[in-house]
Parts: structure tokens; C-alpha cells; sequence
């Protein structure tokens, strides 16, 4: 795995397809069927510094600007979405310190400044979980909050052969490779992750995990059963994951 090769190729494909792509996974979902509204792992923001790693479009940081958070920082590897999220931020009335880097780099965050690092759906895009992990933890204040959701890898390993779900991959496998999301044009390099690999690497980070969420909301499920084959899916095992975890 060449790093500056997966930044290059995923680069690309957030600056030309990503509003696509993540129309569906904004705050205050964590991604397919999992909300804040239920679980508030979040709770209240009034008043506390935010950072979002992966912010995208600014959706997610709207949702906290409008939830009175008194800072809102986010970071994008992506400079168009960068762009995007500054015009959409303003067009809300709200204010972000944006910065356009890969999560792995160092890029000007202040350390031990923040009560609250999040990110959905945009961890599992590192070259460098721990690196990563660690850069987090720095940035956050002592008892500082760390909340991330990603694809559940059990999700990833699975195919749909007619009626049944067949297992199409080693769950161990982190092997990073070249996928089409939901057949748009352009490619993005992912690997798949366990779930162990994720937890030892907060664990190395320094952070202790207070809640862990796999299951999938059935209220959510239900609004869209009929939808797409997600939701099918959605009903025999888990398809996003969330962690909250906290600096020691």
C-alpha cells in the first residue's frame, strides 16, 4: 500500500463524486441506521469545542452549530469539499475553522484544545489507524470525547447470491483494494479493517471506550425496508459500527 497513491486516488473521487456518496451519512446519523437522536453519544454540545475529521460538506458541523457548540473545526482531505463546506456553512449563518490535510499529517490543530473529535464514516479511510488514533488523542483535552462510525467489516465480507447472503471474503483480510461505490464513475482504495484492529489501536492511542454500537435502529429499518437492499441486509447482521471512547 502506497499512502501518497491511496491520498491521490481517494482525493480525487471526494472532489469529484463525493455529495453522491455521502448524502446519506450527515449527523444525526452515524451512517445506515444508527442515529444520535437515539443513542445520544453526543448529548449536549452547547458551549464545547468540536472538531470533525472528514467534514465533508459541513452538514455534520450544521448540526452542531445549530446545537449552540461554542468552536467548529473540521478537516477534509478533499480542498473542493473544503470549498463546499465554507459556502454551505455561511449560507447557515455559522462559522468553522476548516483545514484541507489527511487526517494522518500534522496540519495545524491545536493539542489539548477540544472536548469533542467525531467522524462518520471517514476514519476507515486512513493509511495509518494508529498514527491517526494517536494524532486524535492529542488534540482532544484530558477526558476529551472520541466518537467514529464506519462501515461494520462483518458487512464488508458479504454478498447477496440470489436469496441468500454468502460469505465472499476472509473477515481478517485488510488488504487494501479498488472499489466502485454504488456504480458512479471513479474508484477509491479501501481496506477492511477489524474490529479488533480498530479497539487496540484506541487502546494504544490511549483512550478507554465507553460504548460501542452495532446494532441496527428498527425504527429507521422500518421507514426504509421497501428502499433498497441495504435494509435487507440491515435485518440479518450489522451494517455500520460506532465507538465512543474517552482521553485518559
Amino acid at each position: 500500500m502506497n499512502k501518497q497513491s491511496v491520498h491521490q486516488t481517494n482525493t480525487l473521487y471526494w472532489d469529484t463524486q463525493a455529495n453522491d456518496f455521502l448524502k446519506a451519512i450527515v449527523l444525526p446519523l452515524y451512517g445506515a441506521f444508527v442515529s444520535e437522536e437515539k443513542h445520544q453519544l453526543l448529548g449536549d454540545v452547547s458551549g464545547k469545542k468540536l472538531l470533525e475529521i472528514g467534514c465533508g460538506n459541513g452538514q455534520s458541523l450544521q448540526y452542531h452549530g445549530e446545537r449552540q457548540a461554542a468552536e467548529l473545526w473540521g478537516m477534509d482531505i478533499s480542498k473542493n469539499q473544503i470549498e463546499k463546506a465554507e459556502q454551505h456553512l455561511t449560507a447557515c449563518g455559522l462559522s468553522a475553522t476548516l483545514i484541507c490535510s489527511p487526517m494522518e499529517e500534522e496540519c495545524g490543530v491545536p493539542i489539548d484544545y477540544f472536548d469533542i473529535v467525531y467522524s462518520i464514516y471517514a476514519i476507515g479511510w486512513t493509511t495509518d489507524l494508529e498514527g491517526t488514533f494517536k494524532r486524535i488523542a492529542s488534540y482532544l483535552r484530558k477526558d476529551g470525547v472520541f466518537i467514529f462510525s464506519w462501515s461494520h467489516p462483518i458487512h464488508r465480507c458479504i454478498v447477496q447470491e440470489n436469496d441468500r447472503f454468502v460469505l465472499n471474503k476472509p473477515y481478517h483480510d485488510e488488504s487494501w483494494y479498488l472499489v466502485n461505490p454504488d456504480d458512479v464513475q471513479g474508484e477509491l482504495t479501501l481496506s477492511d479493517r477489524t474490529l479488533s484492529t480498530y479497539i487496540n489501536a484506541l487502546a494504544t492511542a490511549g483512550f478507554v471506550i465507553e460504548q460501542m454500537i452495532e446494532e441496527t435502529d428498527q425504527e429507521i429499518l422500518q421507514q426504509h425496508a421497501e428502499e433498497n437492499n441495504l435494509a435487507k441486509r440491515a435485518t440479518m447482521f450489522p451494517v455500520t459500527f460506532v465507538i465512543k471512547a474517552r482521553k485518559l
